[in-house]
Parts: structure tokens; sequence; C-alpha cells
């Protein structure tokens, strides 16, 4: 894990070291900037309450609720964010998964990735990074994020939603639409308190 993340910092960090070269005071370069620090409110340390529906592919499969723990580290000049997200409990014993979120500064999105040790969070046929979900937080404070995901042979459309209540509490939640962005089914929320 710590080389991944190394080598995605330094890949990243002659890009980002660019753009603080560049003249802050230009509107674009300063939205650039808001936008680099928009997840800088979930560093930290964060108990997460889980509501989670076991089958993403049937809308009438039972929710489970679990409790996790998630410690968000920042990575170096801006490039973006990690963190340890740990089911406490028996909620599938032994698992352990992390979020890579990396900002473009080209582009003033965000690109998401969510790794387990149960997958890896890589394509077999590869070895790569799966596909990220890709966006950014609105003038509104709320972040959006898509992209695509096989889930059990079928490719739906994947969103996550980023909203923060307060300094300490914000909400994630993962939907997918089967139809293209039709409609959309929400299908894990967590709720983050700080500790």
């Amino acid at each position: 894990m710590k080389k991944l993340i190394g080598a995605l910092a330094l890949a990243a960090s002659g890009a980002a070291g660019a753009v603080g070269c560049t003249a802050a005071s230009s509107p674009a370069a300063a939205e650039i900037e808001r936008a680099r620090h928009a997840f800088d409110f979930l560093h930290g340390d964060w108990t997460v309450q889980n509501r989670r529906q076991s089958d993403y592919a049937n809308p009438d499969s039972p929710w489970e609720t679990f409790s996790a723990s998630n410690l968000v580290h920042a990575l170096p000049a801006g490039i973006g964010n990690y963190d340890e997200y740990r089911p406490l409990g028996d909620w599938r014993p032994g698992f352990v998964a992390m979020t890579l979120r990396v900002f473009d500064p080209a582009t003033g999105r965000w690109s998401i990735y969510w790794l387990t040790n149960r997958d890896g969070g890589l394509d077999p046929a590869t070895g790569t990074l799966l596909p990220p979900v890709v966006g950014r937080f609105d003038a509104d404070g709320v972040g959006r994020f898509e992209g695509e995901e096989v889930y059990k042979g079928r490719t739906a459309r994947v969103r996550f939603t980023w909203t923060r209540s307060s300094e300490r509490q914000a909400r994630w939640e993962q939907a997918y639409s089967w139809d293209d962005g039709t409609s959309w089914q929400t299908n894990w929320i967590m709720d983050f308190t700080r500790r």
C-alpha cells in the first residue's frame, strides 16, 4: 500500500507543484485551489455508522447495519488523501478497505478508488486499478462523483455523494443505476462522526 501511495504521490507531485506556481489571483487558479481542499474536512479519525443493502442488484434485499472506524490521511503537496476503513464487531471479520482520492489540478476534479483486502480493487486481467468515480463538489457544497462498476456480471452506473452537515459530521452515499442514469437506487449509507 505504501508503495502504491508513494508512486502516485511521485507521479502527481510535478503537476501539483506546477499549479502552486500559477498566479493565485486569477479566478481559475483560485477555483482550482478551492477544489484541491474540498476533502480537507475529512482528514482525521472518524466513527462510521453503516447501512448497506446486502445485494445491490436486488432493490428488495435486506439492509445490514454495522459500525466501522475510518482514519483519513493527507497525501503530500495537495495530491489527495487516503483512508483506512475497518469494520468493528462481527461484520466480515478481517475485512479492511482503503479509499484513495486523487486530485487533478488540470480539471479541478477528484478520482476516487475503493480498494479492499478481499479483491484488491484491481482488474485481474491487467493488474491495474479498477476505474474510479470522478467528480467534484458543487457550489452547494455537495460532492458528486460518478463512474461505472461491474457487479455480479452486470455493468451499473455508480454515484458517490458526499455531504457535510457540521465540523463533526458528514455523510457518504452510494447509489447504482441499471438504466444509464435514468433512475438511481441507494445501496450504502455511511454516517461519519468525528472522534
